[in-house]
């Protein structure tokens, strides 16, 4: 495990884009929203957490598509699906590598993105809280879509038709509680039933990632 650890992480670090490029276009979403609509920075505005929401997975999205293309391009998948003796941790630790180029580095720049926002530095801990616990569900459910669609050419449409519904769940507690914590009230409720889709997500989007992408590889 840690030898894939290894070699996942520095395969992440010569493709630096895959990280700086989706984060990127969080920053500037944020920013845009920020200009165009100012009195929209109010912690006590309802839709704004659905907002916060709607961009975190959109830019999960971007980076998405290239979770297993390199190694399906390159072969090292089909190679990787043989030879491997636990398959079903070679494709867990390219999933939890991801989430730390994504869910867990946007989580690191929430301050900033509260700056452009406008919320009070209470609220700032909960976000940060809520994200640790709901960005893996975005990894492991869209590890799903990724697998399915890695031997399409232009596989991006498909993609996003097939995983948008299974963040649903995500995006309905995860805004909600966003929303009750910058009410000052208890998200203990909204944050167990975001904690319960992570957990399942982590027992079930792995057997089905894998067996997507020998479904991909048989077919190529």
């Amino acid at each position: 495990m840690k030898a894939l650890l290894q070699r996942e992480l520095i395969a992440t670090l010569r493709t630096p884009g895959s990280v700086t490029n989706p984060l990127g276009f969080l920053l500037l979403s944020l920013l845009l929203f920020a200009v165009v609509d100012p009195s929209a920075k109010d912690a006590q505005n309802g839709y704004l957490s659905g907002i916060f929401w709607v961009l975190i997975l959109l830019t999960n999205m971007l980076s998405l598509d290239a979770m297993f293309r390199r190694d399906y391009d390159s072969g090292a998948l089909e190679q990787m699906l043989i030879s491997a003796h636990m398959p079903f941790v070679a494709v867990l630790m390219r999933i939890f590598v991801h989430w730390l180029g994504s869910g867990l580095l946007m989580t690191l720049f929430v301050p900033l993105f509260g700056l452009l926002l406008g919320l009070d530095g209470e609220v700032v801990l909960p976000i940060m809280l809520v994200m640790v616990v709901g960005t893996p569900a975005l990894s492991l459910l869209g590890s799903i879509g990724a697998a399915l669609t890695v031997g399409f050419s232009r596989g991006g449409a498909i993609l996003a038709l097939l995983i948008l519904p299974l963040f649903l769940p995500v995006l309905i507690f995860g805004s909600a509680c966003i929303s009750t914590a910058a009410s000052g009230l208890s998200f203990t409720a909204p944050m167990t039933w975001l904690a319960l889709v992570s957990s399942s997500s982590l027992l079930l989007a792995p057997w089905a990632t894998w067996a997507a992408l020998k479904i991909s590889v048989e077919m190529q």
